[in-house]
């Protein structure tokens, strides 16, 4: 390991840079991981790189996410080539007939699927976005509502994998209510404040009660001006492998355009959304049965997603083949394209898992912790482990890491500092919840534009305003709970 102080922050400062200039995630992801072989290795950087690209590849954690990744988009093709989506969204227009009921069932699907955060945004995307599409939504805004609820909403149920994960962690650390860190962690729900808010903003959002803020502002004006759901810069190419018709005007025409550009898209609007075809009696039970045993398997083997999915895979491979939508040869073709169909989502988690494993030998952690560990003392604790973790998460794209690496720090400083530890535990959590909503190499970020459709940077540029008001409000309220001493 190195201590290279300051210069650890590089390869993170390198990839957003890179991201915001190029709009190329996988590219700057790329760049980040050479600097940071640059950084560990010196001249000898390629076989650092290499040495770093296996050291990710053999992450347990990296092959887990790899599987469920893998499985997922098998389940999601057979979805689409079955008509099962199709039939779902059919079905579902007979309760859903404008914009704002689109987009509160997208939420309260993303509810529903507490149970894990992965679970919940590749399934609300791939569900929600024909039926939004229809009502000129635009993609980003299907995927911050998606995300504004998925790992906040996982973070705050008692019975998902964070929830497991994170109680496990105060139990570690001595951490018990009722003898357990289980009842430590139902005590520290309520101080998951990041958590509520984001969800409440989700929700208002959702309603349309919320103001449209920085470029999803824009995007919905474009969006209902033209019918172009997909960001600026999508190409035709991009539209089509999402079963969209190419956009009547430029986008870059449009935007120079400005008023003159939504005038003339108003009086000539375009779809770029495809119709789905007339569906007589549409079977929602295609799609929503695999999805339900998906959600029981989860919960009946300890929260295991894996299980989950593949359980859901056999369920929909024998209701399709029973039904003769599918033949066995078009099940072994969907389960091909399935897997390529994610390979852009493995390369780029891959990297993401290699920047992680750059930032613990560079030391990150302990150059984030050393900086601010003068202002971790007494009221002001919550408050900066907040702010702490959320920077780090938001910077490495690490959140369970994250909270592995930061809880047997914090506890024992809440401890020392006669400060309740359960309101010290729960600031990291709503840390690692921030850096999962916003991080731009994050898995979270990556799943959800992958089922949108879209670039993870337009995802990302599109929640941080949101994010950005559920985390200074976080703030203020650990500062409110820091120095009332609760």
């Amino acid at each position: 390991m190195q201590d290279v102080g300051a210069l650890a922050l590089l390869p993170v400062v390198t990839i957003l840079v890179i991201a915001v200039a190029t709009r190329r995630t996988l590219f700057a992801m790329l760049c980040g991981t050479l600097v940071g072989a640059v950084l560990l290795g010196g001249w000898e950087f390629f076989d650092s790189w290499i040495g770093y690209f296996g050291t990710a590849m053999a992450d347990e954690t990296l092959q887990w996410l790899m599987l469920v990744v893998v499985l997922f988009g098998i389940l999601i093709t057979l979805f689409e080539r079955s008509g099962a989506v199709s039939e779902f969204a059919a079905w579902a227009e007979r309760f859903v007939n404008s914009r704002r009921k689109s987009l509160v069932l997208s939420f309260l699907l993303a509810v529903v699927l507490f149970v894990d955060d992965y679970l919940s945004v590749l399934t609300v995307g791939t569900s929600m976005k024909g039926i939004t599409d229809r009502y000129r939504v635009p993609r980003t805004q299907l995927g911050t509502i998606m995300k504004l609820t998925a790992a906040p909403v996982a973070v705050i149920v008692p019975f998902s994998t964070w929830a497991l994960f994170f109680a496990g962690l105060l139990e570690a650390q001595g951490v018990t209510a009722n003898g357990s860190g289980f009842g430590a962690y139902l005590q520290a729900i309520p101080f998951i404040f990041f958590g509520w808010i984001a969800l409440a903003i989700a929700a208002l959002v959702a309603l349309g009660w919320f103001p449209k803020l920085g470029v999803l502002k824009k995007d919905v004006a474009r969006a209902e001006a033209t019918g172009d759901v997909f960001p600026l810069g999508t190409t035709d190419e991009e539209r089509a492998a999402e079963g969209a018709a190419p956009v009547g005007i430029e986008v870059g025409e449009f935007a120079a355009q400005g008023d003159a550009g939504e005038r003339a898209a108003v009086a000539a609007p375009v779809a770029v959304a495809t119709r789905a075809p007339g569906i007589a009696k549409p079977r929602p039970w295609n799609f929503v049965v695999p999805i339900a045993v998906m959600i029981a398997v989860t919960i009946l083997t300890e929260v295991d997603v894996l299980k989950g999915t593949v359980a859901a895979l056999l369920v929909a491979i024998i209701m399709y083949t029973a039904q003769r939508r599918l033949g066995i040869r078009k099940v072994f073709d969907a389960a091909f394209d399935g897997v390529g169909s994610m390979l852009f989502v493995i390369v780029l988690t891959a990297l993401a898992f290699m920047v992680q494993h750059m930032n613990i030998d560079l030391k990150l952690a302990d150059f984030v912790i050393d900086s601010t560990e003068p202002y971790m003392s007494g009221a002001l604790l919550p408050a900066v482990v907040f702010l702490v973790c959320g920077v780090y998460a938001y910077a490495t794209g690490s959140f369970w890491d994250l909270a592995a690496v930061i809880t047997p720090i914090v506890i024992p400083l809440a401890f020392a500092m006669d400060v309740n530890p359960i309101i010290a535990g729960a600031a990291v959590f709503s840390g690692a919840a921030l850096g999962s909503t916003t991080c731009l190499y994050g898995d979270g970020i990556i799943l959800a534009s992958r089922s949108t459709g879209i670039k993870p940077l337009n995802l990302m540029t599109a929640i941080l305003p949101y994010a950005g008001i559920a985390a200074v409000l976080s703030l203020a309220l650990y500062l409110v709970v820091g120095f009332a001493g609760i």
